[in-house]
C-alpha cells in the first residue's frame, strides 16, 4: 500500500477511483493507509481498470473477493471522502456527517484551495 488512495497490485500503481484520502503527511493519512492494509492484508483485490490515468497511476475500482468496494468502505469509515468529479457522487451517500470538516485538507483540496494551505 501507498497510501489510502493507492494501492499497489503486482508492481503496478493503482489509484482507487472516486475517492481522495488524506496524504500520509496529513491528519489521518495513516490511518486511512492502515485501514487499507488491513482490508487487503491476505486477500486477493480485483482492480477493474478505468480509462483514467492519475499521474503515474492507472485508475482502478477495486473490490475484495467477498464483493467489499474498497473506496465505499474507506469512505464510510471516515477515512476518504467521494470525489464527485471522477465518482459522480457514487459515495457521497456514505460520507459520516462531519467527515469534510475531519479531512479538510482532502476537502480543500478537491475544491482547488489546497495552493492556500501549502503555503
Amino acid at each position: 500500500m501507498i497510501d489510502g488512495d493507492t494501492i499497489v497490485i503486482s508492481k503496478t500503481k493503482i489509484r482507487i477511483a472516486g475517492i481522495d484520502a488524506p496524504e500520509l503527511e496529513h491528519p489521518w493519512g495513516k490511518k486511512s493507509k492502515y485501514a487499507v492494509v488491513q482490508m487487503c492484508k491476505g486477500k486477493v483485490v480485483t482492480a477493474v481498470l478505468k480509462e483514467d490515468l492519475s499521474y503515474d497511476r492507472l485508475v482502478a475500482e477495486c473490490f475484495l473477493p467477498d464483493g467489499t468496494d474498497i473506496a465505499a468502505e474507506l469512505v464510510r469509515q471516515g477515512l476518504a471522502l467521494d470525489w464527485p468529479k471522477f465518482s459522480g457522487g457514487k459515495y457521497k451517500h456514505l460520507e459520516p456527517e462531519g467527515v469534510r470538516k475531519k479531512l479538510w485538507r482532502a476537502s480543500a483540496r478537491q475544491q482547488g484551495r489546497m495552493k492556500i494551505f501549502d503555503k
